[in-house]
């Protein structure tokens, strides 16, 4: 039988462990951010990166005892029933997806009419690393097929059928929002921080923090295990990070050259055209 004490112990390793998740997603990824304001080499991925992304795993690996106990906790009746905690959540969430994809495009072509190359940036390579995130995450969904909370009630977090995940309900694993949502606030925080290095105090904690929260909103909404969303701010934190250090590495790659070069010029009927250039090598 287990004890008083033994189980106030166990308790509180859970409560450490949701602690260390919470406070996990924005320090490992300010470390990557880092990295990469550190980082002259031209490689594309570094030993550090290997650190930081086993960094990543750990704290996944570290949720999987505790997605049972903080499933149960954040769906407790009291934030069940707070509307302003689900409002907010659902808020955020919308924010974020399809959000990230309406907001990406629209400062990008204001970027491209205001002849802003710092701002076509922040919205192209912001929507950019959202579509290689996402596009990342929808795999390892298929392949991995984990069940949402919600499908057992939150009892078991170790239900995975692989390459069964091609139904809504077997999509929990990694976080599709938490991706997106990281994808964008380590893209936006890379382009601010080489840009506009003074602002990049402001930003990181912003887009970081907020990024952190829609993990959260995940988690009580019951979309999604603790570990799903770790993961899930793996996948877009890198995603935004190898974006940002790809095509400023290589500012004549394909995508960049056909959408950073496009033009927009009015209709003649109070609107606008956006005009895209396909670059083609004839040389060949």
């Amino acid at each position: 039988m287990t004890t008083t004490n033994e189980m106030k112990r166990r308790r509180s390793l859970l409560r450490s462990r949701l602690c260390f998740a919470i406070l996990a997603f924005p320090a490992l990824s300010a470390g990557a951010q880092a990295q990469v304001a550190k980082d002259s080499t031209p490689a594309l991925f570094t030993g550090k990166d290997a650190i930081i992304a086993a960094g990543f795993a750990v704290a996944t690996v570290a949720m999987f005892p505790a997605d049972k106990y903080i499933a149960r906790h954040i769906q407790s009746p009291i934030t069940s029933r707070n509307r302003f905690v689900d409002r907010s959540a659902k808020s955020l969430e919308f924010l974020t997806s399809p959000g990230a994809f309406i907001v990406g495009p629209a400062l990008y072509i204001y970027g491209r009419a205001a002849n802003h190359p710092g701002i076509e940036d922040l919205g192209w390579h912001g929507t950019e690393a959202a579509i290689l995130g996402s596009a990342i995450t929808g795999a390892l969904k298929v392949a991995l097929g984990r069940s949402r909370p919600y499908v057992s009630n939150d009892t078991n977090p170790h239900d995975f059928k692989f390459f069964k995940g091609t139904k809504s309900d077997r999509q929990s694993f990694p976080s599709g929002h938490t991706t997106t949502a990281f994808a964008v606030a380590s893209s936006v925080t890379a382009e601010v921080q080489r840009m506009w290095p003074q602002y990049t105090w402001y930003a990181a904690p912003v887009m970081y923090g907020g990024a952190t929260l829609v993990g959260l909103s995940r988690m009580y909404h019951d979309q999604h295990w603790a570990s799903d969303v770790v993961l899930g701010a793996a996948v877009g934190t890198f995603s935004g990070l190898k974006v940002v250090k790809y095509t400023h590495a290589h500012p004549k790659n394909f995508l960049d050259r056909a959408i950073l070069k496009a033009s927009i010029a009015p209709d003649g009927r109070g609107g606008a055209v956006v005009a895209w250039a396909v670059p083609v090598d004839w040389s060949h």
